[in-house]
């Protein structure tokens, strides 16, 4: 029975010809789509599940409240981890992670730069399930100053000789490093990535008992069957105990009083398998991906399909009268109903599994362009997962069902004595066809509507005024091993023909470190969170900033290097009336009084996601070594400025390696998720409108094959081609019309709740609706015109024997 099925399928589609390659090429480029997609959600979804213990490991993280400024980071205190082991019996161990940028390792006389090295407890692999080639795992991080290398990193630094035991200098460490072990590669789809894990005891800052000072990741692990929320319920005690007297001392409260004012202090577990997909926790080192853009894609990927299988329906119903007498003969000789239906279907699972492997075609071909183009790194691994094939064999079955169903339930109703006669016409389903047809339209227009509005905040990101001048500025990290030498640097760099300004900071624009608790004399029984700069005097000069009000540090006033400066937002949030009267109180044991002699225009030092909070800049003194130095420079002096740059770099530090970035590149970096998005957007947008104008081209070419008649009577009468191809594009631009009718109150909605994720955005204009409807309606009438034109071409003596 089966044989026969399939062997009548084949041959019924040999007949079809030509509509069944297009049927094919659209559901290849559908399946081809959601394939891509899907390859993507697996590969967000996978972040970190091949840990042996993933689902008793959690990342501690603190959420903050103070005056009114929320702060919800995964940085912790370097004591919490080893308190909680000591004190809480649910934990079984503790690992604490410092993730430093690039980073100089030096081996003998050779320099090598480490983009991504770690400081981290002896537990590193108790954690985390990465193979260990060479060494213990239980030994290679507990003494001081021990480092395990990644294959890669070991090949590229030692090559073909053994590293083992080998030392290295690792950035401004006192020691060098023992290499104790290598282990595999961090695999892509993991939260973290480093090349070198050296050990946490070579820190200062292993045993601090310093609780107020959050820069480090911790993690816990607990024993089997232990409750999280067992363990988060003893947080407020922990707190009250360690970090209490602290605050005590440090602001000269209570941590009750502190807390009664409306602050919050306290820590949150995060399990492991969530980290990589909550955005609402802040982590410098590898953003979080956003689960949203999920959702987004995979609804793409829905209506991708949805659009190929309205093809499918169209071109399948539109050629009913060709297959009304095959179906007639049929019921005649005996087949069912639904029989019919079942061959019916069994021909559209069988082009559906025909696109399948032309869309893996695809996908193997495309895949590597894709991932660099996008920085993506997924792949078509068929045995890497037992849902991988599987799935792809259910998804083809189900776009053939969905493509099939309809067609194959009207083909199989027709009544034999009816289309025997010759009476079947095939229009009792062209409202129907209509319908469909639209409704690809409309979700076209809703794509490619929402591409607009999505490059358009993208562009508006990127160009903004920022409150600052980006452009021409060279920045010099490491400043610290310069360490006395950064005002000497400074003035060689300032004698560089090109160079326009020099500045030395801890911060910039893009890389701020330091949010500081501070409170305002007369407030005392308030706190004040203040993103903190210190800079020189160079710094307004160099970045292009302005000054609101006030004055910036002035070298002639000694007196200004114990003064601060503050942006518009924290007078603003922070209701400074008489912003020259007010002063700010430092925290710590021996405070500092700092009044406040300016204000300074707000400019965004973050994504354009958050509102600009309040800053404070105060002067840079000579003993504060570390940060960078910007160098803002004439535009066609790039690469002499460059140059002339790492020539004093190398001077001054016996010819170290020079990292350094381009302010307007580095800035960009913070909005890579949105372009990346924004090219998938466009790119899957592109791909939908090429299988709805393929099937509009095979549906007007099956509508003018039946119209061939009524064209040679209507240019017998007169009408020129002009007069045929109005005719026939007005009855298209009615279908996006009305498509467009549809579209815009769901782009509307869409797009606007998608733009509430920004703080700072644009407001959606009829242009970005109008963009939706004119490239509709031009991509409409590019795919039928030649169509249209050739047939009305047609000799009407010719068209009117046409049967």
């Amino acid at each position: 029975m089966t044989r026969h099925l399939i062997k009548f399928s084949f041959r019924a589609l040999r007949r079809q010809g030509g509509y069944v390659a297009i049927n094919v090429l659209g559901l290849a480029i559908g399946l081809a789509c959601s394939l891509v997609i899907a390859l993507f959600i697996i590969h967000e979804l996978s972040y970190d599940k091949y840990h042996e213990d993933k689902d008793r490991i959690y990342r501690l993280g603190l959420h903050g409240i103070m005056s009114g400024q929320e702060i919800r980071a995964a940085y912790m205190a370097p004591p919490v981890g080893p308190a909680m082991a000591n004190e809480f019996p649910e934990v079984e161990h503790f690992l604490r992670m410092s993730i430093w940028d690039e980073t100089i390792v030096q081996v003998d006389d050779r320099f090598f730069i480490e983009n991504h090295f770690s400081l981290a407890d002896s537990s590193f692999f108790e954690f985390f399930s990465i193979p260990l080639l060479r060494g213990n795992k239980h030994r290679v991080l507990t003494e001081p100053f021990s480092v395990v290398l990644t294959e890669t990193a070991a090949a590229r630094i030692f090559g073909d000789e053994d590293p083992m035991d080998r030392m290295m200098r690792v950035g401004g460490m006192p020691e060098d490093f023992r290499v104790t072990g290598i282990m595999e590669d961090i695999p892509k789809n993991t939260h973290f990535n480093v090349g070198m894990v050296g050990s946490f005891t070579s820190s200062q800052q292993a045993h601090s008992e310093q609780w107020l000072s959050n820069n480090y990741l911790t993690y816990l692990k607990l024993y089997p069957g232990s409750d999280p929320a067992v363990v988060e319920s003893r947080f407020e005690d922990l707190i009250m105990k360690y970090v209490g007297p602290q605050v005590q001392q440090l602001m000269g409260i209570s941590v009750e009083d502190f807390l009664a004012m409306g602050n919050r202090y306290n820590y949150f577990m995060q399990p492991l398998l969530s980290i990589h997909l909550d955005p609402s926790v802040e982590h410098h080192h590898q953003p979080p991906g956003d689960p949203k853009y999920l959702w987004i894609f995979g609804a793409v990927g829905l209506l991708i399909l949805v659009i190929a299988s309205i093809n499918f329906m169209n071109l399948s119903t539109a050629q009913a009268t060709k297959r009304a007498r095959e179906v007639g003969m049929k019921k005649v000789i005996g087949s069912s109903r639904s029989m019919l239906i079942t061959q019916f279907i069994s021909e559209t699972v069988l082009l559906a599994f025909l696109a399948l492997f032309v869309a893996v075609l695809m996908v193997e071909a495309s895949l590597p362009l894709f991932n660099h183009v996008l920085s993506l790194h997924l792949s078509l691994s068929y045995l890497s997962a037992w849902y991988i094939i599987p799935g792809m064999l259910l998804l083809a079955i189900a776009v053939g069902l969905l493509a099939g169903s309809y067609p194959a339930f009207y083909l199989s109703s027709f009544n034999p004595a009816t289309v025997l006669k010759g009476k079947a016409n095939g229009k009792q389903n062209t409202r129907l066809r209509l319908g469909l047809t639209v409704l690809q339209f409309a979700i076209s227009i809703i794509l490619i509507s929402s591409s607009v509005i999505m490059y358009r905040q993208l562009m508006y990101m990127t160009n903004k005024d920022l409150g600052f001048d980006k452009e021409n500025i060279l920045v010099v990290r490491r400043a610290y091993v310069l360490e006395g030498q950064v005002d000497a640097f400074k003035t060689e760099l300032e004698r560089i023909p090109g160079v326009v300004s020099v500045s030395s900071s801890t911060a910039i624009p893009g890389r701020s470190n330091n949010t500081n608790g501070y409170t305002i004399r007369g407030r005392q029984d308030e706190s004040y969170l203040m993103t903190t700069f210190w800079v020189d005097y160079d710094f307004l000069e160099t970045f292009g900033m302005n000054m609101a009000d006030g004055r910036f540090f002035d070298p002639e006033l000694l007196t200004d290097q114990q003064a601060g400066i503050v942006n518009a937002s924290t007078v603003r949030n922070y209701h400074l009336d008489d912003p020259f009267g007010t002063r700010i109180v430092t925290a710590g044991t021996e405070p500092e009084v700092v009044p406040l002699i300016g204000v300074i225009e707000d400019f965004h030092f973050t994504s354009l996601r958050y509102t600009i909070a309040p800053v404070i800049l105060l002067y840079k003194h000579e003993d504060m070594h570390w940060g960078y130095v910007s160098i803002r420079y004439e535009a066609d002096q790039i690469r002499r400025v460059l140059e002339e740059t790492e020539k004093t770099w190398g001077s001054f530090t016996s010819s170290e390696p020079m990292l350094h970035y381009f302010m307007d590149d580095d800035f960009n970096r913070l909005y890579s998720e949105e372009e990346q998005n924004a090219q998938l957007s466009v790119i899957f947008t592109i791909l939908a409108i090429v299988i709805a104008s393929m099937g509009l081209y095979g549906l007007t070419a099956f509508s003018l094959q039946q119209r061939i008649k009524e064209i040679g009577v209507r240019k017998t009468f007169g009408a020129g081609i002009s007069n045929i191809w109005y005719l026939v594009c007005k009855e298209v631009m009615l279908l996006v019309g009305g498509a467009t009718l549809i579209a815009w109150p769901l782009v509307y909605w869409v797009a606007g709740n998608w733009l509430q994720n920004y703080h700072y955005r644009i407001a959606m204009r009829p242009s970005d609706f109008l963009a939706g409807f004119v490239i509709a309606v031009l991509i409409a009438l590019a795919t039928i015109s030649y169509r249209v034109i050739r047939t009305a071409s047609i000799n009407p003596s010719i068209s009117l024997r046409y049967e």
